[in-house]
């Protein structure tokens, strides 16, 4: 295996990476919730099946040999995921900087919702957000949980463009 120009090895490890940063992400996730008791809300889950998306999609990418135009494809899924998933955190951060009392009290868990509604009305509902949404219980370097998984989206949708459209 040669190294490529910019010193990052092949693509495949470059996806590799980018599958250890989002299992790391939902191991986090998880520890957050069974270990520090942060129940998620539902914009929350959705933000860790967003993950999980990319993650899968940066293992396939690194498992596949993929040619140049398998890589369009698969950088290109990574960042249609990275951008839904970074519009669920956004609007979660939004719905969290609004001043108490404006967004909706908290509806009914999603479990429930999933039951007993479409799944098109599951998803408008949740991306109303209600007041579970709205609570921040953590914060690091004073950003919100919703906010840093914001960046990371970003981060990882970027990674899995550069990584999978660069120049071999």
């Amino acid at each position: 295996m040669t190294a490529s120009v910019s010193g990052l090895g092949s693509p495949r490890r470059g996806n590799f990476i980018g599958f250890a940063v989002c299992a790391a992400l939902l191991g986090y996730a998880f520890y957050s919730q069974y270990a520090l008791g942060l129940a998620p809300c539902p914009l929350c889950i959705l933000q860790r099946i967003a993950v999980f998306a990319a993650g899968l999609a940066f293992l396939g990418a690194g498992v596949h040999r993929a040619g140049r135009g398998g890589a369009i494809v698969w950088g290109s899924i990574i960042g249609l995921v990275a951008a839904v998933g970074a519009t669920i955190a956004a609007r979660h951060v939004w719905i969290a900087a609004q001043p108490p009392g404006t967004v909706a009290e908290c509806g009914a868990s999603l479990d429930y919702m999933l039951e007993v509604l479409p799944l098109r009305e599951v998803l408008a509902k949740v991306l109303t957000g209600s007041g579970e949404c709205g609570k921040v219980d953590w914060r690091f370097l004073g950003l919100s949980m919703p906010a840093w998984v914001l960046a990371w989206l970003i981060a990882l949708g970027a990674w899995g463009l550069f990584v999978n459209l660069r120049r071999r």
